[in-house]
């Protein structure tokens, strides 16, 4: 089994209600690939890491492990995994990840960087279900960070 596959395996997990493994299983992995391991695999994981914390400081660790990784990819490689990827496409959902996160603990001036850095590169997005819905989270932080709000987000 790959890598991405254990990952997908590990994520699957976790939307099925059993987060706790999924992290579990995740960090093992995260072990595995080590700090300076495949930056591809490297940001997936500690994207989708991020996810299965519902503590804002938490999910901030990993979305910042993300960003960091995705410093370090390039489109050969993600395209490796598929045709149509791009790193400029991974970069918007990673701002907007910090942005929420810094939100949610009450830096909103972090908050606001993070969201301009994402609506800076909203363009790389594409006119389909995943673009749309990536814009929206925008629109929907952004609005939150304007009222000054540290709620979760339902949707």
């Amino acid at each position: 089994m790959t890598t991405i596959d254990r990952i997908t395996e590990a994520v699957a997990l976790g939307h099925a209600g059993d987060p706790d493994t999924a992290r579990a299983r995740l960090g093992e992995l995260w072990d595995e690939i080590g700090p300076a391991g495949d930056a591809f695999h490297r940001c997936v994981l500690s994207h989708y890491l991020a996810d299965l914390h519902d503590d804002p400081a938490q999910a901030l660790v990993w979305d910042v492990r993300a960003l960091d990784a995705a410093a370090s990819l390039t489109d050969e490689r993600v395209r490796d995994h598929h045709a149509s990827l791009h790193v400029a496409g991974f970069y918007p959902s990673l701002h907007l990840n910090l942005a929420d996160n810094f939100r949610r603990l009450g830096s909103f001036d972090a908050a606001r960087h993070h969201l301009d850095a994402a609506r800076e590169r909203q363009h790389a997005l594409g006119d389909d279900g995943y673009g749309e819905m990536i814009r929206g989270a925008i629109a929907g932080v952004g609005a939150a960070i304007e009222r000054r709000s540290t709620a979760k987000r339902t949707g």
